[in-house]
């Protein structure tokens, strides 16, 4: 199959080349797992800050492909993905991941138009890279994930508001709704601060995988209507409603299940605490190993971080 224009700017994302130190940083972490591929994506690739915190997607053919306990893989089974906290030393600098496990399969579930779960598309319609693949195949299976993800993502985008807009209205109306839906902590604004400085690109993909959608739309200086009827956009925004209760009642449960398989949690919160308040906060192999165990412990240990400044 020859690409279309679609899909030749997604493989052009997804092909870029990333700082070297990003690639050491995924050898690290996989070791001797053979996942289809690895996404990195996030503020991370955005720009690179040693000091950060990376995210990355770890897609597996089968969930028992990653060393994880039983319990984290019924887990996993049950309300994908689950996240792990990892480090490795990289050029003589500690470098951090956030890194989720999620088979293929969960992943192109979670991209469809009528899944519940925003936390796949709404991600990957931003820019992301393909920093390890196992073969062509892989490569092929993450690119048309990527795809309907962007898809699913722009048919939301023109039924959750009216009218003639900028395309970076439609991306950053569409943010606000999915944040909220996924009861992030960043405010509704955080979406501009997604498509600043990338707005021919947003824009680009925006009017692709419109027409992938078979959404025409008319554009009149610079302002762009999608032909929809009223009926179409009033049925819409009824599902989302629906899709956005459903949606916090689903984040609510993966944080809950975070409590229990967020490997090396402890570590996480460690760093998190020295970014943030300059102390740092040692920890011993008990700690680290029973993170839920000792959280009590660890947030007394902790509490000068929550102390207001007088």
């Amino acid at each position: 199959m020859v690409p279309d224009a679609f899909d030749r700017l997604l493989i052009a994302e997804l092909t870029a080349p990333v700082d070297r130190r990003i690639t050491g940083l995924v050898d690290a972490i996989l070791g001797p797992c053979q996942p289809l591929g690895v996404l990195f994506y996030g503020s991370g690739l955005r720009q690179f800050d040693p000091d950060g915190l990376f995210d990355f997607y770890v897609i597996l053919e089968k969930l028992s492909d990653w060393h994880q306990s039983t319990a984290a893989r019924i887990a996993n089974e049950w309300l994908p993905p689950n996240v792990q906290f990892a480090e490795a030393r990289i050029d003589g600098r500690i470098l951090r991941a956030k890194v989720a496990i999620i088979t293929l399969a969960q992943f192109q579930a979670r991209a469809c138009p009528d899944s519940i779960d925003t936390t796949i598309w709404a991600r990957f319609t931003q820019p992301v890279r393909l920093v390890w693949v196992r073969n062509d195949a892989a490569a092929d299976a993450l690119l048309m994930a990527i795809r309907q993800s962007v898809i699913t993502a722009a048919g939301w985008a023109a039924r959750l508001a009216d009218g003639a807009q900028s395309p970076d209205f439609w991306w950053t109306n569409l943010f606000a709704h999915t944040y909220e839906a996924e009861l992030r902590v960043e405010t509704k604004s955080r979406g501009s601060v997604i498509v600043a400085g990338q707005e021919k690109r947003f824009a680009t993909m925006l009017a692709c995988a419109w027409d992938a959608a078979g959404i025409s739309f008319s554009d009149i200086e610079g302002l762009w209507s999608p032909r929809l009827s009223e009926r179409q956009r009033t049925t819409a925004r009824r599902a989302w409603r629906k899709k956005a209760r459903r949606g916090q009642w689903l984040n609510v449960m993966r944080l809950i299940k975070a409590a229990f398989t967020f490997r090396d949690g402890a570590r996480y919160l460690a760093w998190k605490i020295e970014r943030h308040s300059g102390r740092s906060l040692p920890l011993s192999d008990f700690e680290a190993r029973h993170p839920l165990l000792c959280l009590p412990w660890l947030l007394w240990r902790a509490r000068h971080v929550f102390r207001r400044r007088r």
